[in-house]
């Protein structure tokens, strides 16, 4: 079972040069780019491209929907985070709310004892760096930069940063990794055995075309994720039924 150290994105712990060499060969290999292409064409037509965006919300709620969707269905946190804009009328009332009345709100979610206090510590560390509550503002950043500002908050990772900025109303070209989409791309082989969710984000990124829009990249993230839920599963894959299997390494290798 995940301890609570690991339901927010990790730390980002030294890579050891000839892993940081690997990672960089696979990021800028031109097969894996063609690979990563073709199964971008496949999966689309399966999951229906362009895939909708689930919701449009600004991105300072989207960083809270962000932390309070870690390692938890998705209805159940969105359960969650209408009943704290419920019972709060607004960011400012999360903070000062006791830290057991915001952990009582978003009780439906994996280990709202660790998330209500990294809740309410994120959006204090948004206002006390902008004197506001607000991430509107990152609509005027490059989507590095942004990505960087936000990975200052304790807390807020690669996985994180790229929702915020990709799933909010900013729409911009982040693309995020989750544990489903990870687990496909690893077993297909555009990232390596050793990849870890966090350091994959630049490595998977780069398999694109840098002028991918806002859709083309969430199209991607959500085609891979979906075939991970519903296909590529953590144990027993449905091989049989993939239509990547003649192209993917692990094809009836996993049980």
């Amino acid at each position: 079972m995940p301890t609570p150290q690991t339901l927010f994105d990790p730390p980002r712990r030294p890579r050891p040069p000839r892993a940081a060499k690997r990672a960089a060969l696979v990021a800028t290999d031109p097969g894996l780019s063609e690979k990563a292409l073709l199964v971008h064409r496949r999966l689309c037509p399966v999951y229906g491209c362009p895939i909708s965006y689930f919701h449009a919300l600004d991105p300072l709620s989207e960083l809270v929907s962000s932390l309070l969707s870690h390692r938890t269905r998705n209805a159940d946190s969105g359960r969650a985070f209408k009943a704290l804009r419920s019972r709060y009328p607004g960011w400012e009332d999360v903070i000062a709310a006791p830290t057991a009345e915001v952990e009582e709100a978003i009780h439906g979610v994996r280990w709202p004892e660790q998330k209500a206090p990294r809740i309410q510590s994120s959006l204090r560390a948004v206002k006390d760096r902008t004197g506001t509550l607000s991430l509107d503002f990152l609509a005027e950043m490059s989507v590095d930069a942004a990505r960087a500002w936000l990975q200052e908050i304790p807390g807020v990772g690669p996985k994180t940063s790229a929702a915020v900025l990709s799933f909010s109303v900013l729409r911009m070209p982040a693309l995020p990794v989750d544990s489903h989409h990870h687990r496909v791309a690893q077993r297909l082989g555009l990232i390596g055995p050793e990849v870890e969710v966090g350091p994959s984000h630049p490595i998977l990124r780069a398999q694109l075309p840098a002028d991918w829009s806002a859709q083309d990249l969430y199209d991607n993230h959500e085609v891979l994720m979906l075939h991970g839920q519903k296909i590529c599963h953590h144990r027993a894959p449905a091989c049989g039924a993939c239509v990547l299997a003649d192209i993917c390494p692990s094809a009836f290798a996993v049980r």
